[in-house]
């Protein structure tokens, strides 16, 4: 039987941060607490606003993690209710049966993450890594996607040397000059990219079958007693994501859409516009459909989920991985 003992055991490879001073949720009431990352998409303009504490009525707690592996041991202990996370790390929390489900879709990554080389290591392809050191957070969407990057270059793991860093240790490690590549996402993308050459991008490999995304995922206990908070959530996700492909092509760095990204990610307003450019953010109508939520996001999770037991991330599958996805809150989110 799975317990969250052993999910939080099975996770301790990711040498996961401390969870020190996070109170434990709630399970009903007036009060969520929300584990969020510095990806730069529409969802922090939302969060500026405040919006959705006010049509809810609800206290929301905002709490920042550097990885997905992150917010899912946060889940786990019961500090969190709801969470962005990658697909790798929502697919490992499945397969180790933690009670949550997905019901958003916050972005397709595409080129959002990319494999970055350093000038003047010598390295102009994925094959060239080998005897060098890529730096790369385990149990992300981007380990995933550097996984299969090498293996389809005919390297395998003891041909590289893969160091696990969260992004902003990535940041200083690649100033420092000890790390030759990096498998990263913005802000830091955007950094290594000035003294670094692209070898891939995440779209590179989706379009092989290898898709990832970044998802918002519930605990059954959240889902349960916060239903309405999360309609409401779905709806406001959806209108943030609208007003973007409606005039983001307009946004720049004196944007008060751009400077609310660039508070909540850290990021520089000036790199938030190019940022936002690499991702894609399906519709509501498209997050109920069977392209996501209807079917296509449990079939990513199990491929996900079998790539990471083939690399010995996880011990076992889950024998259905729809049963972690719901397309519910999206179809409510549809109805006047």
């Amino acid at each position: 039987m799975i317990t969250r003992k052993t999910l939080l055991s099975a996770l301790a490879a990711a040498a996961l941060v401390p969870l020190a001073g996070l109170a434990p949720a709630r399970a009903a009431g007036k009060s969520v607490t929300i584990a969020y990352q510095d990806m730069t998409t529409p969802i922090r303009v939302m969060m500026e606003s405040g919006e959705l504490e006010k049509r809810t009525g609800t206290a929301v707690k905002w709490v920042k993690f550097a990885t997905g592996a992150d917010v899912v041991r946060a889940m786990a202990s019961g500090s969190v209710d709801i969470g962005e996370s990658g697909s790798a790390a929502i697919a490992a929390a499945a397969s180790q049966g933690l009670p949550i489900k997905l019901f958003w879709i916050l972005d397709d990554i595409g080129d959002a993450e990319q494999l970055v080389a350093r000038k003047g290591t010598g390295i102009a392809s994925i094959k060239d890594l080998k005897g060098k050191t890529v730096a790369v957070p385990f149990v992300s969407t981007a380990h995933y996607q550097l996984m299969f990057a090498l293996q389809e270059a005919g390297l395998g793991p003891k041909d590289v040397r893969i160091l696990n860093m969260r992004p902003p240790e990535i940041a200083a490690a690649w100033e420092r000059g000890d790390i030759d590549a990096t498998f990263v996402w913005a802000p830091v993308l955007t950094t290594v990219k000035k003294t670094g050459t692209v070898l891939a991008s995440a779209g590179d490999f989706a379009a092989k079958g290898k898709a990832t995304f970044d998802g918002i995922v519930a605990t059954d206990a959240a889902l349960s007693a916060h239903r309405d908070f999360l309609v409401t959530f779905a709806r406001l996700l959806a209108a943030a994501d609208a007003d973007y492909a409606k005039s983001g092509r307009t946004w720049n760095a004196a944007s008060p859409q751009v400077a609310a990204i660039a508070k909540w990610t850290g990021a520089a307003p000036a790199e938030v516009p190019d940022s936002l450019a690499a991702y894609r953010f399906p519709t509501l109508a498209e997050q109920a459909s069977p392209r996501w939520l209807g079917g296509g996001a449990a079939d990513a999770l199990r491929s996900t989920a079998e790539f990471l037991k083939a690399q010995g991330r996880v011990p076992d599958l889950a024998p259905d991985y729809g049963a972690f996805v719901t397309a519910g809150v999206a179809e409510a989110a549809l109805k006047p």
